[in-house]
């Protein structure tokens, strides 16, 4: 494993990129203010369309060739319904330059029961993926596929698809090796599954999905950055698994968390100010 570069920043994230050199990083995996979902210390009042189109403009800029962004997003639910700002930030990426390589679902296996009378109840945000370009590495997460009939076979039918002059076409899947999970992961949520300090920050995503994204889009060695940093749980992700990190927090308290956190996290990396 080589020896990582940690370089965090406390200040505001629009900013503080302007001192990333341009075409820069490797891979970016954040998760920015939700609209108004949370107050995060009273900083969520300076956060809009204005302010996240700025950060997408310039993460395009200091995005690599073949770098990707993953974008872990949800929407507030006013006036019964939703704003659809996650959307309008998928799109305005797109503007920018960036490709929608993949529109991935973090879905939570105990999501609380909101939604609203009149709604299901929510359990999953969305996880978009930017690219600019074609991405340059994809390492996909692979699950060992398992023969519950117990018999001989290394194939089955599993169903039927159309060809373009809409004839039926079997779809034969293989019972043995592995194979790609889907682009909707699962993880178990709330106090104490994210991180430790869980009840400090008011919105930690789960450790495995920085770990599963960073895996997916990076390789040893890379530059990942966090401009909403949070809590740290993608800087963590990224020391531990042999990339650099820039991590960019607002807030000086939950600036201390993330950099304590980094900073005790496991790794054979060397932690710089």
């Amino acid at each position: 494993m080589t020896n990582e570069i940690i370089n965090l920043m406390q200040g505001d994230c629009c900013c503080r990129m302007k001192e990333i050199p341009d075409s820069s990083v490797d891979l970016t995996v954040t998760s920015p203010p939700y609209d108004n979902l949370r107050t995060y210390n009273g900083n969520n009042e300076q956060w809009g369309e204005h302010v996240w189109k700025d950060v997408i403009t310039d993460l395009h800029r200091v995005t690599t060739d073949g770098g990707v962004v993953v974008w872990v997003v949800g929407d507030a639910t006013m006036k019964g319904s939703e704003t659809g700002t996650s959307f309008k930030q998928a799109l305005w990426a797109m503007e920018c330059g960036f490709n929608l390589h993949d529109t991935m679902m973090y879905e939570k296996d105990n999501p609380p029961p909101v939604g609203g009378s009149n709604r299901y109840y929510q359990k999953f945000e969305y996880m978009f993926v930017w690219s600019k370009g074609t991405p340059k590495t994809f390492n996909p997460i692979m699950r060992t596929r398992k023969n519950k009939w117990n018999d001989k076979r290394t194939e089955r039918v599993k169903g039927f698809t159309r060809d373009k002059d809409g004839n039926f076409k079997k779809i034969k899947v293989s019972l043995t090796g592995e194979v790609k999970v889907s682009n909707i992961f699962k993880y178990v949520v709330g106090g104490g599954n994210s991180v430790e300090v869980g009840t400090k920050h008011p919105a930690a995503f789960p450790d495995k999905l920085a770990n599963d994204q960073i895996i997916s889009w990076s390789n040893e060695g890379d530059t990942i950055l966090d401009p909403f940093m949070g809590s740290g749980t993608t800087g963590v992700a990224a020391k531990n698994l042999g990339r650099d990190f820039i991590g960019i927090e607002l807030d000086k308290d939950y600036y201390n968390i993330a950099k304590d956190r980094i900073e005790n996290t496991n790794s054979l990396g060397e932690f710089l100010k």
